[in-house]
């Protein structure tokens, strides 16, 4: 594998519409529809933090804040102010965690140095563990890459050992054509 065949790709439940963020809708709203997914999902791990909402939401409004202060820091010109997720080449966790639901995969390439930031492992849980995370650009994370000494099929086994995938938030619709 080279980086020329590296995805995004996003994971979603089959009982939602892929490339949406619960975040964008206003606060009544998101509040509903989490209550209502949490309720008819109860056995579904990816509902869990639908359950637990009020601690949830402004928990992802801490991080997503700083996702995107970050990201403008390191030259990014976000669009939004909560990305849409993805991660890098896929993950079999988040396949098993979203119940081997709606999948949707883009070409890496889509994604230019103004668009997307990439953390290694899921931000939130990340943030709240250790306290800190750690956000590359396009270009950082291609270093990153090239720079290790290793396949990329290696890189990207090393970093699964240690936070189970690449997340990638994508802060501009327009470059995937939404």
């Amino acid at each position: 594998m080279t980086v020329a065949d590296l995805n995004i790709v996003n994971y979603c439940h089959r009982g939602c519409k892929p490339l949406l963020n619960v975040m964008r809708l206003p606060k009544a709203q998101a509040f509903a529809l989490a209550a209502k997914m949490a309720e008819q999902n109860k056995n579904t791990t990816a509902f869990y933090r639908f359950a637990d909402f009020q601690n949830y939401y402004p928990a992802r409004l801490k991080t997503d804040k700083l996702l995107r202060e970050r990201f403008i820091a390191l030259g990014g010109k976000p669009t939004q102010q909560h990305p849409l997720s993805f991660v890098l080449n896929g993950s079999e966790y988040l396949n098993a965690w979203f119940d081997n639901g709606i999948f949707t995969k883009f070409p890496l390439s889509v994604l230019d140095e103004d668009s997307a930031s990439f953390t290694y492992g899921d931000s939130m849980s990340t943030l709240a563990k250790r306290g800190e995370i750690t956000m590359l650009t396009k270009s950082m994370l291609l270093k990153e890459i090239a720079d290790f000494n290793g396949t990329l099929d290696e890189f990207l086994a090393t970093v699964a050992e240690q936070y189970r995938y690449i997340e990638v938030q994508v802060w501009n619709d327009d470059c995937l054509g939404l």
